[in-house]
């Protein structure tokens, strides 16, 4: 019974010694397994673009609204009723064309004095000239007897009495008087009629007046007056006179911006402006005419006009337009994403990866900038691997795995 209880115990030992030995083994293998995990790093892959040379704009998009690009009231210069009106809202007309006719019956009346006026004055020249001509005619005879008297009493001592010659010489005197007043009467009636002359062209200008001309070409877009309405002259700012109608000039329009002064460098007249019209689904073509030469002190901002031409008459006034303007141009610029580019304050960098799959950081200079992309003046070289994806983490000299990517462009509005 010993003996065979100790061959059991001696059987349990050795089955718990093989058991521990096939553990150990088990765990001896299963080690270098996890140490190969422990010990491998996964490299970290970022999105690269190389800079590239391309044209740069730099460009400025304002909104306003497109206004005439005149417009004014229309008002009577002298007070009369309407007659005849040839307008209405809508109507186009040209330069000088009637639009209405006033009845000014005291103009016509004094048109018609005027020219009874000038018929007397006429008349009154007719009798002067005469008269004139008559008095010569005496003062001649009277002359020559004078003269043939003088010449006797010269030649014939004695022959003629001095008292026959002194009444000759008197009446040739009194006669060269009556021609100066006759001539004066005569001037003075040639200046009575031109009075009356001039009188009556300044009647009919007034008169004239009572035919309403365009004094430009546009569009009639308000209409104040009827036929018989009376209409006050409107050359007294303190009278409350109504105009005729109200006329816009629309074949050209003003598109007024307001340019922030950061950009005011950078304007000139002449500049090309794209011209947008929401509203109309158009964009045209336009041109910087005028601008102010100060910036408004509480807007911080340049007055400035684009002329707009509205060829096929789709421009109507009080449209809101976009204008972008051209602020600057940079033909074979070394320019690389936007997104690439880190700031600090003043300072700006990107990682660039180098030699190694190694990450840099490098200090950049800018030039101009686009919505998209920013010119690298300085900093970097054309061959450059430039990090556009995720900066975030990354640091200098960290290793990782470059992966060349197409850059998505903004296609929204600059500025």
């Amino acid at each position: 019974m010993d003996n065979l209880r100790k061959l059991t115990m001696l059987a349990a030992l050795i089955a718990t010694m093989a058991a521990g030995l096939s553990s150990c083994a088990s765990s001896e293998k299963a080690s270098p397994g996890v140490a190969d995990n422990q010990s491998g790093t996964d490299t970290l892959k970022v999105g690269v673009t190389k800079p590239a040379r391309k044209s740069l704009d730099r460009k400025l998009t304002v909104s306003a609204e497109l206004v005439p690009f005149q417009e004014i009231d229309v008002y009577a210069k002298e007070s009369g009723y309407v007659r005849q009106l040839f307008v209405d809202y809508g109507t186009r007309v040209k330069q000088d064309q009637v639009m209405a006719v006033l009845e000014i019956p005291e103009l016509e009346i004094q048109l018609k004095q005027d020219d009874a006026a000038i018929k007397h004055a006429q008349d009154e020249v007719v009798r002067a000239e005469h008269d004139l001509a008559r008095v010569k005619a005496v003062h001649e005879t009277l002359h020559l007897q004078y003269k043939r008297l003088s010449d006797v009493a010269k030649t014939k001592t004695g022959l003629i009495a001095q008292q026959e010659l002194d009444d000759a010489q008197g009446k040739d005197l009194a006669g060269e008087a009556q021609v100066d007043a006759s001539q004066a009467a005569l001037d003075a009636s040639q200046s009575e009629l031109t009075s009356t002359q001039v009188r009556r062209q300044h009647d009919q200008v007034l008169f004239d007046y009572s035919r309403i001309t365009a004094p430009f070409a546009g569009v009639v877009t308000q209409r104040y007056a009827n036929l018989g309405t009376l209409i006050q002259a409107g050359t007294n700012s303190s009278t409350q006179a109504m105009p005729l109608v109200h006329l816009s000039e629309d074949d050209v329009f003003r598109l007024v911006i307001p340019i922030p002064e950061s950009y005011v460098r950078y304007i000139k007249i002449g500049d090309p402006a794209t011209v947008s019209v929401t509203a109309l689904g158009k964009t045209f073509t336009g041109e910087v005419k005028r601008f102010s030469p100060d910036v408004v002190a509480n807007t911080r901002t340049m007055h400035t006009e684009v002329d707009v031409r509205n060829t096929d008459g789709s421009l109507v006034p009080g449209l809101y337009a976009e204008a972008t303007l051209l602020i600057e141009q940079k033909q074979n610029a070394l320019a690389v994403p936007l997104q690439a580019i880190s700031r600090s304050g003043d300072q700006s960098s990107v990682f660039v990866v180098g030699p190694g799959n190694k990450l840099d950081v490098r200090q950049v200079a800018l030039g101009i900038q686009t919505a998209n992309d920013a010119e690298i003046t300085s900093g970097i070289s054309p061959n450059d691997q430039i990090v556009v994806s995720d900066r975030s983490g990354l640091k200098a000299g960290q290793i990782v795995s470059p992966q060349t990517v197409e850059v998505t462009e903004y296609k929204g509005q600059q500025d």
